[in-house]
């Protein structure tokens, strides 16, 4: 089940909210609990198991964690536990990718090439929850948050479906006190209304089309693709893949305040960056902070000359990559992206300050469009060619894929609305009509707030009930975090 679904948006949130406030505080956690499991059954069913047993092992990890607290048993029982979640992934999600890559190294020595592991079914949000249990584990064992003893929190934690299959990554030590007491008042819950109707609109009605322009162009082989279609292409896959994201964050993060939580902003605009260190400053947050504070930070930082940082940031955005997918494709998109934030480091970032605002801007998208090359591409030799297609390279079959066949009124609204609404121009007008309205005394005053309201309300509802009309009507709508 996913949020965009007809399915979940008119019978199974309704009924999780209506019993969900007809209980007492202390039923309350529980049937969320129990909802987040027939939540991710709905589409996983056996695999609900996995994450069952993940939550019993880690759930077992931390107190005995927090019984050792200090001494040399604690650290080997965070390592086991460390090692059990890894084994889930590596299991579920990479051991086809290693068996096929050593039997690549192997070939010659062993004079063929052996037999291959079926990639099998990928649990939805396995490298979520994943990463979501090692954080508590290793936050109990930093003494940053006191171990769970009620095992229907810690599986809440671990579960909680407004962010269990797309993010964003929530840490234990954000999250502990709401899992124990919270409040919901109205105001948050119009808040988390809100921010979910606009999560709603910009994956429904932004990055769906966007997605139904990029997705027949890649699916083109690069050699027929002319120049003009292929940049269209990884522009339409540049909007998809933002506002498909974020506008899951803005589901899940008002999900969670329509149930009381305060979820951490995981996308800040991130296509307004002036350099890639800033980039991966707005870009997925909570994952690029899991990483710097699990993996960086313990690994030395930049606390250990030059050499040590670049080769910890070369390890961190191999696994980033990594992370993201089982392909080569992953690694190099994250080693792509690692390789500008070390090049800034040696003097790249100094020479970017002094430039011109623009030619700053046009940088990082410049950087960031084609690293989702790699990214959307399946292969790496399908990512070669797509930019030999884009830098004209190719012959390109002009009269088979003409850019008219993309790029029509409904895909220049598209990529006008993604253009402007990946800037903060919706918050700046905001912003603009309250100082307005506060300017302004007496009778005026009101009236212009008033009607700042009345606009602001109109823009929600005809956001709302174009998003439903739209999948009513069982337009395209990709689920694309399967990968992940």
């Amino acid at each position: 089940m996913v949020f965009s679904s007809i399915i979940f948006l008119f019978c199974f949130l309704p009924v999780t909210l209506g019993i969900y406030f007809l209980l007492g505080r202390r039923g309350q956690n529980a049937w969320l609990l129990l909802a987040s499991l027939v939540f991710y059954a709905w589409g996983e069913v056996f695999y609900v198991a996995v994450m069952l047993a993940s939550i019993a092992a880690n759930y077992a990890v931390g107190v005995l964690i927090a019984a050792f607290r200090g001494g040399r048993w604690a650290r080997l029982i965070l390592g086991i536990g460390i090692a059990a979640d890894l084994a889930i992934l590596v299991f579920f999600k990479y051991s086809a990718f290693l068996a096929e890559n050593l039997s690549f190294l192997m070939s010659p020595i062993l004079g063929r090439t052996a037999a291959g592991i079926d990639p099998g079914h990928l649990p939805l949000g396995i490298s979520f929850f994943t990463f979501q249990s090692m954080s508590y584990i290793i936050d109990v064992y930093r003494g940053a948050a006191p171990a769970q003893r009620n095992p229907l929190n810690i599986g809440l934690y671990i579960a909680l479906f407004p962010q269990l299959i797309a993010g964003p990554i929530v840490r234990y030590h954000d999250l502990a006190r709401q899992i124990v007491s919270r409040r919901v008042r109205l105001p948050d819950f119009a808040a988390g209304v809100e921010r979910f109707v606009f999560g709603l609109g910009k994956k429904v009605l932004i990055a769906n089309n966007a997605g139904a322009i990029a997705d027949p162009i890649f699916a083109v082989s690069s050699g027929d693709l002319t120049a003009p279609v292929a940049w269209l292409g990884i522009v339409c896959y540049t909007i998809q893949i933002y506002f498909d994201f974020s506008g899951y964050s803005d589901m899940a993060i008002g999900l969670g305040r329509m149930f009381g939580f305060r979820f951490l902003e995981n996308f800040n605009y991130p296509y307004i960056a002036r350099s890639m260190r800033g980039f991966w400053r707005r870009w997925h947050i909570s994952l690029s902070t899991w990483f710097r504070d699990y993996l960086y930070i313990p690994l030395g930082g930049s606390r250990k000359g030059p050499l040590r940082t670049y080769a910890n940031l070369a390890t961190v955005f191999f696994l980033v990559g990594l992370w993201h997918g089982a392909s080569w494709n992953f690694v190099v998109w994250g080693l792509f992206h690692g390789t500008f934030l070390v090049l800034e480091r040696l003097g790249l970032g100094f020479l970017l300050e002094r430039c011109w605002r623009p030619i700053r801007h046009g940088y990082v998208l410049a950087v960031v469009m084609s690293g989702w090359v790699f990214f959307r591409a399946e292969t790496l030799s399908g990512a070669l060619g797509y930019f030999e297609a884009m830098m004209g390279l190719t012959a390109g079959d002009v009269f088979r894929y003409p850019l008219e066949a993309y790029l029509d009124r409904q895909a220049w609204g598209v990529v006008l609305c993604g253009a402007v609404f990946a800037t903060p121009v919706f918050p700046a007008v905001r912003a603009w009509m309250q100082r307005l309205g506060e300017s302004v005394g007496g009778v005026a005053g009101v009236m212009s707030r008033c009607a700042a309201g009345a606009l602001e309300n109109a823009a929600f509802v005809l956001l709302l009930a174009g998003s439903i009309l739209y999948l009513a009507a069982g337009s395209y709508n990709p689920f694309i975090y399967f990968r992940f």
